[in-house]
């Protein structure tokens, strides 16, 4: 429980559910607020033992299920066995056999599983004691702040086969420790102008010449450092992460992440019976934040198809406080997202964004008190297109480009050349020059190296184009988007670098990526 927080309570605004805006502390408190968040995502204890129970009943059809796909090898396994035919094929029969057994437990389960799925809050909430009140912020003072976000691939093991991934358990682990190594750096230091000479998270620096277009008042931006590292950045203050669909991988992070983390939202989404389909699987969204959580809203959409139309897909989106000036709040937001992603489904994307757009302005009008002062207005997320395939036209020219600076985009269909592609192409990730982090940095600073092992740009139907221009930059699909400030506010958003991260070479079939942020007085 949260200090202060009350069990089976509601937030101030009343309700706890679906699209409702949950606050996580009293509407005056700039300096440092009382968190009223239950920590559970149910209401009371019954219904916590009913979701045990219903999902101890559906776990050894969920276990049946999950071995028989994870039965499937990945290419690295295909090349380590000489002949597991006969074991794999014995192994199918038990597993269908306890499958077929324990169906009538299934039904059960199921039975019960739905109605308590209709009384849970969209997500879990996780607080970590000690977290030091927000500080007194000098508006005339330069701080910095970095967002980290990165699809994972943490579904169950049969199911992350599909994209040549297995030994779920083991890459949460690793990911865990890796994206919270200690000691932890302090959160929102006040940091120097950097001139783009040393590179802060030891990979490769390109700085690109000239400056990008300016996106409105304010201090012009400058020359976009940029970063091909094999590490994490150790001083991210918010950690976005997708496809964390594995229970046991999604409580690994929660435990790991607490130590660096104090606030950690997981398990996002409403699973059960929604607008007609069966969500089996919640959102796969995972936040992290070093900084207290003022407000949680999470939106499913309504739209998911096909295979994606199992999993709660949505945008969470929270309002941190960052500290307080002259007697308000500085405060922040943050929205993370994971959109449709079979590659033919460019409209049903486009209406995602168009509902997420609604949904960021609908909470950001709902949770602005009279004279906040806002730092930074951030959405990130795997959003299942690019910005080089003609398959994604219709995406790339949609209106969010227009609110929120893409840094690594010049225009509709063409990315800075600096910018390299965040999708690899999993049927090579076990390939020996991509197998280690160090490896797979050395062999993405090299167009002959980004040519084979990135995703290359796509039709349509998903299939490669053969027209496409070689080499590629590949398929960016993993985005962090910042939206310029509007009307008189008192602080500008400069980007300060742009990290593709290596780290989870072989663990994930996507590339993170690491944007750091100076916040800066508007005026001189």
């Amino acid at each position: 429980m949260a200090p202060g927080g009350r069990a089976g309570g509601t937030g101030a605004s009343g309700q706890e559910r679906g699209d409702v805006t949950v606050p996580l502390s009293p509407l005056p408190a700039p300096p440092a607020p009382t968190m009223l968040l239950r920590e559970s995502p149910f209401p009371n204890r019954a219904l916590v033992a009913l979701d045990y129970l219903a999902r101890g009943l559906l776990a050894p059809s969920f276990w049946a299920t999950n071995r028989l796909l994870d039965l499937r090898p990945t290419t690295a396994e295909r090349r380590s066995r000489c002949c597991g035919c006969a074991g794999r094929a014995l192994a199918a029969l038990v597993y269908a056999a306890t499958l077929l057994v324990s169906l009538p437990l299934t039904l059960l389960g199921l039975l019960l599983w739905l109605p308590v799925q209709a009384a849970r809050r969209p997500f879990a909430y996780q607080y970590t004691a000690g977290t030091a009140p927000a500080e007194p912020w000098d508006l005339r003072q330069r701080r910095a702040f970095t967002f980290l976000s990165a699809n994972v691939c943490l579904l169950p093991s049969g199911l992350a086969k599909f994209s040549n991934l297995g030994q779920t358990p083991q890459r949460a682990t690793y990911i865990a420790r890796q994206l919270a190594p200690a000691p932890p750096s302090p959160a929102g230091a006040l940091v120097e102008p950097r001139h783009g000479h040393a590179d802060t998270y030891g990979g490769t620096l390109h700085t690109p010449p000239g400056p990008p277009a300016s996106t409105g008042p304010g201090p012009g931006p400058g020359p976009v450092p940029v970063a091909l590292a094999e590490h994490f950045p150790a001083d991210a203050d918010f950690v976005c992460l997708q496809e964390v669909f594995d229970a046991g991988a999604a409580a690994c992070l929660r435990r790991r992440l607490g130590g660096t983390f104090p606030h950690v939202l997981s398990e996002v989404g409403d699973r059960g019976l929604r607008c007609g389909q069966l969500k089996l699987l919640d959102s796969g969204l995972l936040l992290a934040s070093r900084y207290p959580l003022l407000a949680v809203q999470f939106h499913g959409f309504p739209n998911g198809t096909r295979e994606d139309a199992m999993a709660a897909k949505g945008l969470l989106v929270v309002q941190v406080l960052l500290g307080s000036a002259r007697g308000q709040r500085v405060v922040g937001y943050l929205g993370c997202t994971h959109l449709q992603a079979p590659a033919g489904d460019a409209a049903v994307r486009d209406a995602q964004l168009t509902l997420a757009l609604h949904w960021l302005q609908l909470f950001q009008e709902a949770q602005e008190q009279r004279g906040d002062v806002v730092a930074f207005d951030v959405l990130c997320g795997d959003l299942n297109f690019d910005n080089c395939s003609r398959g994604d036209e219709l995406n790339q020219r949609h209106r969010l480009f227009e609110l929120y600076r893409d840094p690594c985009r010049r225009a509709p269909g063409q990315d800075e050349p600096w910018a390299i592609g965040t999708l690899l192409n999993y049927l090579k990730i076990y390939e020996e020059p991509v197998s280690t982090p160090e490896k797979l940095r050395r062999t993405l600073s090299e167009p002959a190296g980004r040519q084979r092992y990135l995703a290359g740009p796509i039709l349509a139907s998903g299939q490669p184009d053969p027209a496409a221009p070689s080499p590629w930059q590949g398929r960016r699909v993993d985005y962090l988007l910042f939206r310029p400030p509007r009307g008189a506010w008192p602080l500008w958003t400069e980007v300060a670098g742009v990290t593709f991260v290596t780290q989870l070479a072989t663990r994930s079939d996507h590339l993170p990526v690491a944007l750091r942020l100076d916040v800066v007085p508007a005026t001189p």
